[in-house]
Parts: C-alpha cells; sequence; structure tokens
C-alpha cells in the first residue's frame, strides 16, 4: 500500500494545502515559516507510530484568526467538525487479491483506499465497494439450492441480502413438511446471515473489508525531527518511570530503540543476570549501529559507538545521581579518546539519534513512511549529500520519504519531480490576500512560486552548474 495524494485543510497556517501528489521520495521546499513543519505534522496524525499522537485539538491547531468562528458554528451545529487531513493510498495486487479472497473479484471498484482525520478525531474510511458483486459470491459461496438461490440474486446490496434472508430464513423453518432440499438450505442460509452480521456488526462493508484486510497493512508514520535527538545519557529507574506512565519525551524514543535493537528490556539493565551477557549485548548493538552510521557518515570514518551501564555517583548529572545510569559515548580511534555523544557535532547526534530509532522500528516489519522535517539541519554539504545517498539507497523502495528542507544540497537536480515548493504568500505582502490564496500552499507549478520560494532549486542547479566548471 502507497500513499498517493495528500491535502491538508484548516489547521495551523493552513487553510487549504492543495492536493498534491507523494512518490517514494517527496521533497517539500520553501522558505522558514511557509508551513512545511505544519504538513509533516497534520500528515503523522493520520496514523502515527506512537497511537497517543492521532489527535487534533481546536485550541492548539485551527488557523487562530478563525478559530472563535469555528467553535460558534460546531456548537449552533451550522457545521461539522472540520477534516484536517485527507490522505489516498493505492492498494498493492496482492493486498486487492486478499479483499477479493473473502468477497470475490469486482469486489473493489478500483484499488483505493481514502482516510480522513480532523477535529472529531475519529478515523473515517473511504472504499469503492461493488456490494452487487460481494453479493453474488456470497450467494455462490452459499451452496444453497436453485430456487433460492436466485431469489437472493435479485438483491442488490447488503441490506436487501440481510433483510430478504432473514425472511426466507423463517419461512423455512415454519414450513410443514419442508422438502428435503429446503431441509438442506436451513442451515446454509444461517451461515450466510452470520457472515452478513458481521458485516453489519462493521457498520458496513467498506468498514468490515478495512478492518479485517487493510488495516493491519496499513502504513504508519514516523514523524522525526531535531527534538528526537537522544540527550546520551538516561537514569534507566526515571525512563522505565515514564515509559509505565505513558509520558515518554522525544529524546526517549531513540534510547528505547537503542535498548530494544540490544535485545534487551529495562529490567534487564537495571538486575541483569551476568555482566558478561550484558557487555556482549550491548557491545552487539553498538557493532551494529556504528557501521550503519559509519557506511553513511563521511565527515570522520574514526567513530565508535560504545554503550555503558553503571550504578549512579553522587556527581552525576541531576536526576542520575541514584539507581542506574545508561551512558552512550563515542570512542575516536585515531585520537584515542572517547567523549559523552551529546558534546559531538548535533548533525553527528541528529543522524546517530535517527538510525537507533528507525532501524529497531524497521526490525518490526511494519509498513512505515518516514516524515522528516529538516534532516539535513545541522549537516555539512556534503554530509547532507550523505544522508541522500542513505535515502536513496536503504530507504526507496522499502519505505516511502516525505521530507522538508530549505537547503540546497538536500534538492537533488536530478530528480526534480521530487519537489514540491510549499509557500504562504501571505508572508510576503503587507495587502490582504484572496482567501483561496491566503495560508500554506503546496505547488509543483515553478512559475506560481516565488523568489525565496525557488532558492534551493537555483542552487541546487547553481552548484551543479559550478561543480561542472570546476572540472573544466
Amino acid at each position: 500500500m502507497k500513499l498517493s495524494n495528500v491535502e491538508i485543510s484548516e489547521f495551523q497556517s493552513i487553510r487549504s494545502s492543495n492536493r498534491f501528489d507523494v512518490g517514494d521520495i517527496t521533497c517539500l521546499v520553501g522558505k522558514n515559516e511557509a508551513g512545511k513543519t505544519a504538513i509533516l505534522q497534520a500528515l503523522y496524525r493520520l496514523n502515527p507510530i506512537i497511537p497517543g499522537h492521532a489527535k487534533f485539538d481546536v485550541t492548539d491547531d485551527y488557523p487562530r484568526a478563525e478559530v472563535e468562528d469555528y467553535q460558534q458554528g460546531i456548537e449552533a451545529k451550522r457545521r461539522t467538525p472540520a477534516i484536517v487531513v485527507e490522505a489516498t493510498f493505492t492498494l498493492s495486487p496482492e493486498e486487492v487479491s486478499n479483499v477479493e479472497s473473502e468477497f470475490g473479484a469486482g469486489i473493489l471498484r478500483e484499488p483505493i483506499l481514502t482516510l480522513k482525520r480532523g477535529y472529531s478525531n475519529v478515523l473515517h474510511v473511504e472504499l469503492s465497494v461493488n456490494e452487487q458483486a460481494a453479493v453474488k459470491t456470497m450467494i455462490d459461496a452459499a451452496q444453497l439450492s436453485k430456487d433460492l438461490s436466485s431469489e437472493l440474486l435479485t438483491c442488490s446490496n447488503i441490506e436487501e441480502l440481510s433483510a430478504l434472508i432473514i425472511e426466507k430464513s423463517a419461512s423455512l423453518k415454519d414450513a410443514g413438511n419442508p422438502q428435503e432440499d429446503k431441509d438442506n438450505d436451513i442451515p446454509k442460509i444461517e451461515s450466510l446471515n452470520s457472515q452478513l452480521k458481521k458485516i453489519q456488526e462493521a457498520k458496513g462493508l467498506s468498514l468490515h473489508v478495512y478492518n479485517n484486510h487493510l488495516e493491519n497493512v496499513l502504513p504508519k508514520f514516523l514523524y522525526f525531527d531535531e527534538y528526537y535527538v537522544m540527550k546520551g545519557h538516561e537514569n534507566i529507574e526515571t525512563l522505565k518511570e515514564r515509559v509505565n506512565q505513558n509520558k515518554c519525551s522525544e529524546t526517549d524514543y531513540p534510547l528505547l530503540g537503542l535498548i530494544e535493537m540490544a535485545r534487551l528490556n529495562l529490567d534487564q539493565l537495571i538486575n541483569p543476570d551476568r555482566t558478561e551477557w550484558l557487555l556482549n549485548k550491548l557491545e552487539g548493538a553498538s557493532n551494529h549501529l556504528s557501521e550503519k552510521v559509519l557506511k553513511y557518515w563521511s565527515q570522520n570514518k574514526h567513530l565508535f559507538m560504545k554503550f555503558d551501564v553503571r550504578s549512579a555517583r553522587p556527581g552525576d548529572p541531576e536526576g542520575m545521581t541514584s539507581g542506574t545510569n545508561i551512558w552512550a559515548r563515542i570512542h575516536d580511534t585515531k585520537r584515542m579518546v572517547s567523549t559523552p555523544l551529546g558534546t559531538r557535532s548535533r548533525g553527528f547526534v541528529w543522524f546517530f539519534s535517527f538510525l537507533a530509532w528507525f532501524d529497531q522500528q524497521q526490525r518490526k516489519n511494519e509498513p512505515l513512511i518516514l516524515l522528516l522535517d529538516e534532516p539535513g539541519l545541522f549537516l555539512h554539504g556534503r554530509a547532507q549529500g550523505d544522508l541522500l545517498r542513505y535515502i536513496d539507497e536503504e530507504l526507496k523502495g522499502n519505505h516511502q520519504v516525505i521530507y522538508t528542507t530549505h537547503s540546497p544540497f538536500m534538492v537533488d537536480s536530478t530528480k526534480f519531480d521530487r519537489i514540491r515548493i510549499v509557500q504562504d504568500k501571505s508572508m510576503d505582502s503587507d495587502e490582504p490576500v484572496p482567501s483561496n490564496e491566503d495560508g500554506t500552499k503546496v505547488i509543483t507549478e515553478v512559475l506560481e512560486a516565488t523568489q525565496d520560494s525557488l532558492f534551493p532549486l537555483q542552487g541546487a542547479l547553481g552548484y551543479d552548474i559550478c561543480q561542472t566548471l570546476f572540472v573544466g
């Protein structure tokens, strides 16, 4: 299942983003404050990897200029709660085949799933299903008598079939001296009625298909920005308490991913059976992550990650003076020195933290769509190129990636079809702009883009031209 297109509405700086297509890799470019982050955050809440994040709040998220009008409209029942994100997914042939295994060929008019979520915080599911095809498949599979099948096949939808089956079931049971074929129809028609009840309990055929065949293959969104980078040290008892209370901070998730990668849990870190066993597990995770990072980190090839678990000491950082602490350190094999992770460059810490969390999520073998907010923000231009190479070589084909940037080094000038331009014309004008042009918009037409919005694309082209001239 792949995300095909998206539209965001009535969220923060966005009135209506325009519907825009999404590919295997999609790059949202635009200047600061254009609304790139708002687009990712709205999309993330459609089906987030952290279930508690699937929530829109009118006070925090609705465009502030119109929020009072909106709330009054809801209270007076003049309008329904706004839909913030509408996303269309294209089903794979295998997923279509799974649906058809229950309801037969032609059950889906088109291999498209549309999901919507808004301020009601209810997930809306839309599938174009052919109920008449489903009716025929179920009746044929029931192997009823010829006369009864012919009568039931006059139904064009599930509701009509259900009503007629209830009527026929009652008449068969009440009939005196029923014929043999009718006796055989009674258990078959009851089985068919049971199947129909499951569809009705799901509130319709579309939701039944979604719940039983599509929900488990729907990609989750993994959002990652600078706030998710790990600190490099943590008190394990305090971390365990946050996990138990479901109050994890953004910086906790990469560390928890790292611990899971070592096939450990927090209790085992606090009270391991054997020291050698614990060291072996930590070294295994360190080696795996070091190899991953250094494959795509060209800035310094002499770094190696090490993790240590020690009892707390009175002079340790605040909040870590009792219990058990975990420490992440970076060993420089060139200078023969190790330093805390948090003292390394912010670009390295970002890349390290992202890989620690994402690599563990991959192990769960669940479909993921990555939403990366300014992934190259703290990276040198060459390191941004390394990150693009990682996205192309490691992620493309396995996961869709949507990332934001205003850096020309995060734009691949040979693949401009990936680019979506994000801009807000009202930021550049002292005069009011027409309502249909106000707020954050996503466009693909270069001629409609402002000069500031085009800068990353011009910079990427200019860099390539300069490289060619230097070679010449």
